[in-house]
């Protein structure tokens, strides 16, 4: 069944990795993991952007966790939440001397939540990707064959250990601080957790995460604001998986542009089965012109397509009944009670839409291919 799955994601990931989005030509960074390693030397410069956006959020997001940990629950259910948390502040525009970059940074988090807003679990992810592009609005040394891999799926390979000197990989701190935030609220995290430079204040904490914090403590907030009650128990196990890919347009009627995709998917499950799922999806762009001047706002986070929900244009320019937000969650609910394998075989068109006649057909006219990949993904 695994060999079966592996080929299913393979496949999916190949076809219909952007789901619900016009295709473009994907291409790849080949430096991105080299500028994802130099991206956390520059935390210091990262975090003070970061908090800029964070503050301006903190008030609306702690008002949504409360309100979301009010939600009344049975005994043993729990609440699964999912939040992106994006940044493309560090994009820069291209001169004479040195070339610009479009520069994403993607925190991933999945929480399971009890009707007392207590984090049962917690798994924090991230993605750090770039390219280049030069004076003339040209994007720069791309390789359509190299994969973006987030920083839990490079490991060791991400390089705090070997070119910082650190004494833990990014994905153990980041562990560390998931493992920390299980018992406690949001408002007990945050008392805890982070000191006034977003470093860890918790003795215990600090010994493992040395990086800078504030971020992905205000994902986790996020995450548990956005939790709903979908299908999940005590005894569920907490997964997440997270496909990216980057597509570039050199400048010629319009700007140019370079797009990240981000697809998260938040699991549980008890065995094979699916107690419960949630999907979004983000496409950050950074757009520049012919002399290589960044032309769209970058200090603004971009929104995920949850959050832009109608404001996406499904109904609005497609013409389509449900909206993408709407359509996702139609999926995930169509696949709550099922097993990855059942996901696998659901009946879909050449272009990876549901096949008509098909139950799922009614309430999902997107391509599908990239959500049984994220659930292919989840099963391996």
């Amino acid at each position: 069944m695994k060999r079966t799955l592996t080929f299913m994601l393979a496949v999916l990931m190949a076809v219909s990795l952007l789901t619900g989005c016009i295709g473009t030509t994907v291409v790849v960074d080949k430096d991105q993991t080299n500028e994802s390693v130099d991206a956390e030397a520059e935390a210091t410069a990262e975090a003070t952007a970061e908090t800029t956006v964070e503050a301006d959020a903190e008030t609306e997001a702690t008002a949504d966790a409360e309100s979301s940990a009010t939600e009344e629950l049975a005994e043993g259910e729990l609440k699964l939440g999912l939040a992106i948390a994006p940044s493309i502040s560090g994009s820069k525009s291209a001169t004479a001397e040195e070339n610009g970059k479009a520069d994403f940074d993607v925190t991933v988090v999945a929480v399971l939540v009890d009707g007392k807003g207590i984090i049962r679990d917690c798994i924090i992810d991230s993605v750090g990707a770039s390219a280049n592009f030069d004076a003339t609005g040209k994007p720069v040394d791309f390789d359509p064959e190299k994969a973006i891999l987030t920083k839990n799926e490079l490991g060791e390979n991400y390089g705090m250990k070997a070119y910082a000197g650190a004494k833990y990989e990014w994905n153990e701190q980041a562990a560390a601080l998931a493992d920390f935030a299980v018992g406690k609220t949001t408002q007990e995290l945050k008392t805890g957790a982070v000191n006034e430079a977003g470093k860890a204040a918790d003795a215990d904490l600090a010994s493992v995460a040395t990086i800078y914090i504030g971020s992905y403590v205000s994902t986790i907030e996020k995450a548990v604001a956005n939790a709903k009650k979908l299908g999940a128990a005590d005894g569920d196990e907490l997964k997440l998986a997270v496909i990216n890919a980057m597509s570039a347009a050199a400048v010629g009627e319009k700007d140019g542009s370079v797009e990240l995709t981000v697809d998260a998917a938040a699991v549980s499950m008890n065995g094979e089965t699916i107690t419960s799922c949630y999907i979004d999806a983000l496409q950050a762009k950074v757009s520049f012109d012919a002399a290589g001047n960044i032309t769209n706002d970058v200090s603004a986070a971009p929104q995920t397509k949850n959050e832009l929900g109608e404001g996406y244009g499904m109904k609005a320019y497609a013409g389509a009944k449900y909206e993408w937000n709407e359509q996702a969650a139609n999926f995930a609910s169509y696949i709550t009670g099922k097993t990855a394998a059942d996901v696998a075989g659901i009946a879909i068109t050449e272009t990876t839409k549901p096949a008509d006649g098909t139950d799922l057909a009614a309430s999902v006219t997107i391509t599908i291919g990239g959500f049984q990949a994220l659930i292919a993904k989840i099963a391996q």
